[in-house]
């Protein structure tokens, strides 16, 4: 990979349930579908390079548990994981400003959260990429999809809309999970 750029990684959480009113939404876990995506896109992440240097995780229980396959995958290369509660629910402008204030000796990060302002975030930083993969970026963010963007190794603090080129998306049916 360009050592000159810097990788963001956007991980909406996989499907939740539903099935017990009396949790809180914070508290959702995932499904047996959720499961399943889940562990395929771990799979996904641990063949992608470059490697995330830090991951940034909601505190909600099932962003927590598509984060976990993703640990196991990676193993003694997993990187550090930072769960932080102001990112549950967080719109797409607290997510812009959380990643301006990432160290600089980070190049690549993995942000697992929610919609929509996972959506937003990956919609409005891709300023560029192919159009098929903007339109589908545009279109809709399923649970368990993972956008990869491309930033120039620019300090953090300039990160801005429109400054990334949108690589990949992919989409949990993309990798055969239904």
């Amino acid at each position: 990979m360009d050592p000159l750029v810097k990788t963001i990684f956007l991980l909406r959480h996989a499907k939740s349930a539903w099935s017990d009113p009396r949790l809180s939404d914070h508290d959702r876990p995932l499904s047996s579908r959720g499961e399943r995506v889940a562990e395929a896109m771990a799979a996904h992440i641990g063949r992608l390079k470059p490697r995330a240097e830090l991951v940034m995780c909601s505190t909600s229980l099932r962003t927590r548990q598509t984060l976990a396959p993703v640990i196991k995958k990676l193993g003694t290369s997993a990187p550090p994981v930072a769960l932080e509660k102001d990112l549950y629910l967080a719109t797409e402008d607290m997510l812009l400003r959380r990643l301006q204030g990432l160290s600089e000796s980070v190049k690549t990060v993995l942000v697992i959260g929610h919609n929509d302002g996972i959506w937003h975030l990956a919609e409005w930083l891709a300023g560029t990429g192919p159009d098929a993969l903007r339109e589908a970026l545009t279109q809709k963010f399923p649970t368990g999809a993972l956008a990869t963007l491309r930033v120039a190794d620019r300090p953090w603090t300039e990160l801005a809309w429109g400054a990334a080129n949108l690589t990949a998306f992919v989409k949990p049916r993309d990798l055969g999970v239904t």
